[in-house]
């Protein structure tokens, strides 16, 4: 089978497309999955630098979501069948044409959805959906804030917020970024790099009789979180998920004391082992979502395994809107 292979820790480009056996047959607790497609992540990059807090033994295959079909179940599994269509997390792994996946990890692909898309849904969608409604609780009509919204986590925030009956401001680099956030139901877009995020999202709230937006979604982190502490209201939820800017914000306690904030850290791996009961029956959500016209997953870039330092050249200068997705 054909895999990406981290054989010294470096950069994406680094990576050695490879020839290997075909995997073992799967124990107890796994299924063997002919993959489709693994969608690209920032963690990726952190992890192929040796820089994410689970450091697989080199040499190792990235890649920590996939959508595909099930080929082999392990001993005693009665929950999925050989043949069915399904997407997962993995710790790694992805970027092949087989995986061994934790059976309590996969999922059934949504009807409708097709399972190259499928692998870019998981990490993104999951962790909105649990962001909002296990952490932020977020309410129907409140207003919520979503930064870098055009893209992989952004756009599903936009998406959900929408679906659960938020008001949602998105803000995004760039007229054609804040398009794409528009097409996917956000209400109000902000060019932050034309516009003041402070200055416009209290003139939106102002129009609507609020002092701020309720809930901030911040996948970026560094700045725009600063920026976000200044145009909120009283008793606002602010959900902290990355930091694609590269810089990691120090939080001034004063204004969470002032205004009542609360900072909430929102890492959605985390939920696969602890409460991982909560993770299915947030895909069941998603799939509730998406059953209804609620969700249009929006992949951008498809690149053929052999292609993947384009797709990582694309991610890192952030080109794509929603997903980069590899396909096996």
């Amino acid at each position: 089978m054909r895999a990406l292979q981290c054989q010294t820790l470096g950069k994406p480009s680094d990576l050695q497309l490879v020839d290997l056996p075909d995997l073992p047959s799967p124990r107890a607790g796994e299924i063997k999955v002919k993959v489709a497609s693994a969608g690209l992540n920032f963690a990726d990059t952190l992890m192929i630098a040796g820089q994410y807090q689970h450091k697989p033994a080199l040499p190792f295959t990235p890649g920590l979501e996939l959508g595909g079909t099930v080929l082999e179940v392990g001993p005693g599994e009665t929950r999925i069948k050989v043949g069915d269509p399904i997407m997962a997390a993995v710790d790694h792994g992805g970027f092949a044409e087989q995986a061994i996946v934790r059976a309590a990890d996969a999922v059934p692909i949504p009807t409708g959805l097709d399972p190259v898309t499928a692998g870019g849904f998981v990490i993104a969608y999951g962790t909105s959906y649990g962001g909002l409604v296990w952490k932020a609780r977020l309410q129907a009509g409140e207003l919520l804030l979503v930064h870098g919204a055009a893209g992989g986590v952004g756009l599903t925030a936009v998406e959900i917020g929408k679906a659960l009956g938020a008001k949602v401001i998105a803000t995004a680099g760039g007229a054609e970024k804040c398009a794409v956030a528009r097409e996917h139901g956000a209400d109000w877009t902000i060019d932050y790099k034309t516009e003041s995020v402070r200055d416009r999202v209290k003139a939106i709230a102002a129009e609507l009789g609020r002092e701020g937006a309720d809930v901030v979604y911040d996948p970026v982190g560094g700045e725009i979180f600063e920026a976000s502490l200044r145009c909120v209201a009283w008793g606002a939820r602010l959900l902290v998920v990355g930091f694609a800017a590269g810089q990691v914000q120090k939080i001034p306690a004063n204004i969470l004391l002032v205004k009542n904030i609360d900072a909430q850290g929102f890492y959605w791996g985390s939920y696969r082992r602890h409460q991982p009961a909560l993770v299915l029956d947030g895909f069941a959500g998603l799939a509730r979502f998406h059953a209804a016209g609620l969700l249009k997953p929006h992949i951008s870039h498809r690149f053929d395994l052999a292609d993947f330092a384009k797709a990582f050249d694309i991610l890192a200068a952030r080109k794509s809107t929603g997903k980069v997705v590899l396909t096996a």
